[in-house]
C-alpha cells in the first residue's frame, strides 16, 4: 500500500521528533540537578496537575502516568520516602488512596514548573505535525 506522505512530511516528523527528544533531554537535566527522577517529576506534575483538585489516587496516577498499578505504587513509596508525597485514606471512599504533595514536593515541583515552562516557551512555533500544511486555512 503506498504511503499518501511525501519526504516534507518524513522530514516534519523527524524534526518534531528530534525537538521532542531535546524537550525530554533537558527535562531529565533540571530534574537530576534538582536532586529527583524525570518519573518522580512526573508524578509530582499529575498530582498537581490533576483537574480539579491539588491530589490523585493511585489508579488516577498510574493512568496519567500509562504505568502498571504496581509501578505507580512503587514510585509513590519511593517518593514518601524522599518526603515528596503522603498517602491519605480517601476522604469519600475509605478503600481508595489520596497522594498528596508535601511542603518539599510543592517547592521542587514549583522550581521545575518554573523551567520547564520557560524551555517550552523558547520552543514555542517548533514543533509541526505532518500532513498539518493540508488542514491550514487562510486567516
Amino acid at each position: 500500500m503506498p504511503s499518501s506522505l511525501n519526504k516534507k512530511d518524513f522530514e516534519t516528523l523527524s524534526r518534531f521528533r528530534y525537538q521532542l527528544r531535546r524537550y525530554l533531554r533537558f527535562s531529565e537535566e533540571a530534574t537530576r540537578q534538582s536532586g529527583i527522577t524525570h518519573l518522580q517529576y512526573q508524578l509530582l506534575l499529575h498530582i498537581r496537575g490533576f483537574p480539579g483538585r491539588e491530589w490523585a489516587t493511585v489508579s488516577e496516577l498510574a493512568e496519567r502516568l500509562q504505568a502498571h498499578h504496581h509501578g505507580a505504587v512503587s514510585l509513590i513509596s519511593r517518593c514518601e520516602k524522599l518526603n515528596l508525597v503522603k498517602r491519605q485514606t480517601g476522604r469519600h471512599d475509605r478503600r481508595s488512596v489520596e497522594v498528596h504533595l508535601t511542603d518539599k514536593g510543592n517547592k521542587i515541583l514549583n522550581d521545575l514548573v518554573a523551567q520547564h515552562r520557560e524551555e517550552l516557551l523558547r520552543m514555542q512555533g517548533i514543533f509541526h505535525v505532518p500532513g498539518a500544511h493540508d488542514l491550514d486555512t487562510d486567516d
